[in-house]
């Protein structure tokens, strides 16, 4: 017994007792109403799986029911059962959403043919729905487990760029700490230039990441004390090319890659190693240069002291234009220098690169 609640409606009551006797000797559960205003309150106070309705009713009319019931629950199937044998009304009843079409007088193999296929057709829509929500949701968990997934990775990563940039802080003690630095200057820059959010790690593993490329230059020209040969100073112009060349097989890493190999060029083109000019030197690559001269000069040399932030302020806005990219300087030029102060003394330590790009 399927136990599915038809919902008869007709204002004869002989039929609306045929119909229901019929219907629930084959197991289904009905409720008999005599005109569609009571029909609309039946399906406002409790759920039914199937409607049938005559056509002409006082009150409401069978077609302004179906009008109703569709409105109210597209999913409810209705069946027209009427002795008006005219085919306008029955494309006119099909066309503003009934499943069926019976006319009276009819046989009951008839009419439980016609119920049962529109409660097949009922139940497939709402299974179909349910399948639906279903995949939505195991989609949507899953998607969430892939995000959490890949971020614990880009975590797992950017604590092997962190030992990374200790490990070259160890073969190059004279610039200790200066990848940490750097990369929270230029991040702050970034973000004064209002970059996007996505683009920011990328441009933070990319000045981090700078001078990679300098494990692979020799220890005896890297940390030489004295003024390079002309063959070591070609020598140590390769470290963007090395460092580009690691980076580059590293798929998270492609992007920050291509801003170590453009970290030494600068904006009229006199830099290297491809003699980029202007906005063909990426962002990131045009925002370290000056947060790199920034920190260099600021910074305690073998050869000299640190030199006041305002050096470093004078330095920059002197090569605007030539060096550097004059929207960057100008973001620079829009803090006070107690701020690049406070900040340069406040990076982490240990340092964590994993909240360089985030506020």
């Amino acid at each position: 017994m399927s136990g599915e609640k038809i919902l008869v409606c007709d204002d004869e009551e002989a039929i609306r007792e045929v119909v229901s006797t019929l219907l629930e000797a084959q197991g289904y559960r009905c409720t008999v109403v005599p005109d569609g205003f009571q029909a609309i309150q039946q399906i406002k106070s409790d759920s039914h799986d199937l409607v049938l309705s005559d056509i002409v009713m006082p009150e409401m009319d069978g077609m302004r029911l179906l009008r109703q019931v569709r409105s109210q629950d597209a999913d409810i199937p209705v069946i027209m059962v009427t002795a008006m044998h005219d085919i306008s009304i029955a494309l006119e009843a099909i066309r503003a959403g009934a499943y069926d079409y019976i006319l009276k007088p009819f046989e009951k193999d008839q009419l439980y043919h016609s119920v049962s296929r529109a409660l097949e057709h009922r139940h497939l829509v709402l299974e179909n729905r349910s399948y639906q929500q279903n995949l939505e949701h195991l989609v949507a968990k899953r998607t969430q487990e892939l995000s959490l997934t890949l971020r614990d990775l880009e975590q797992s990563y950017d604590y092997t760029l962190e030992a990374l940039g200790g490990a070259l802080d160890a073969k190059d003690a004279e610039t200790e700490g200066h990848c940490q630095r750097v990369t929270a200057i230029t991040i702050l820059i970034a973000k004064i230039m209002k970059v996007e959010r996505d683009h920011l790690r990328h441009i933070a593993r990319g000045a981090f990441l700078h001078d990679i490329g300098k494990m692979g230059i020799p220890d005896q020209v890297l940390r030489k004390p004295g003024p390079l040969t002309d063959e070591e100073r070609l020598l140590m112009r390769r470290h963007c090319d090395i460092g580009y060349t690691v980076l580059n097989k590293i798929p998270f890493l492609k992007d920050a890659a291509e801003i170590v190999l453009a970290h030494q060029e600068c904006y009229n083109g006199s830099g290297y190693p491809r003699g980029l000019k202007g906005e063909e030197i990426p962002l990131g690559a045009r925002i370290f240069a000056v947060a790199d001269t920034l920190d260099a000069m600021c910074s305690d040399r073998p050869y000299r002291k640190a030199l006041p932030i305002s050096a470093a302020r004078d330095e920059i806005k002197k090569f605007s234009g030539t060096q550097f990219d004059p929207r960057v300087v100008s973001a620079f030029l829009s803090k006070p220098d107690e701020f690049w102060i406070q900040l340069r003394k406040n990076i982490g330590d240990p340092f964590r690169f994993l909240t360089m790009d985030e506020g």
